[in-house]
């Protein structure tokens, strides 16, 4: 049997109490500006903050901000499909955990 292609699991975990700048979670995620306008636009990220020159953003973005970027790139998504596929995989990922619980998984 063939192991899994580690190149999948391209995961990042960042503590919640760590916040980013626009630029630096730009920078960290490989994304664009119009990514992160997008995103913020379809409420998908939700920054503190007066504008993108002084937003902050909890660490837990990066990972959403990466599977977007993914997403653009590979499916030649918008944000505003990125943002659809980002809530059905949320979803998804609560249905999965209430069957686990539920013992039905």
């Amino acid at each position: 049997m063939t192991p899994p292609d580690r190149s999948v699991f391209d995961t990042v975990i960042v503590e919640e109490s760590v916040s980013f700048t626009f630029a630096q979670l730009r920078d960290a995620a490989a994304g664009s500006d119009e990514l992160l306008l997008g995103l913020v636009d379809q409420g998908v990220l939700e920054p503190s903050g007066g504008g993108p020159e002084d937003w902050a953003f909890a660490g837990s973005a990066l990972g959403t901000v990466r599977t977007a970027r993914r997403l653009t790139n590979d499916l030649a998504l918008g944000a505003e499909g990125a943002a659809l596929v980002l809530e059905l995989l949320a979803e998804i990922a609560s249905l999965r955990a209430r069957l686990r619980r539920a013992g039905l998984d």
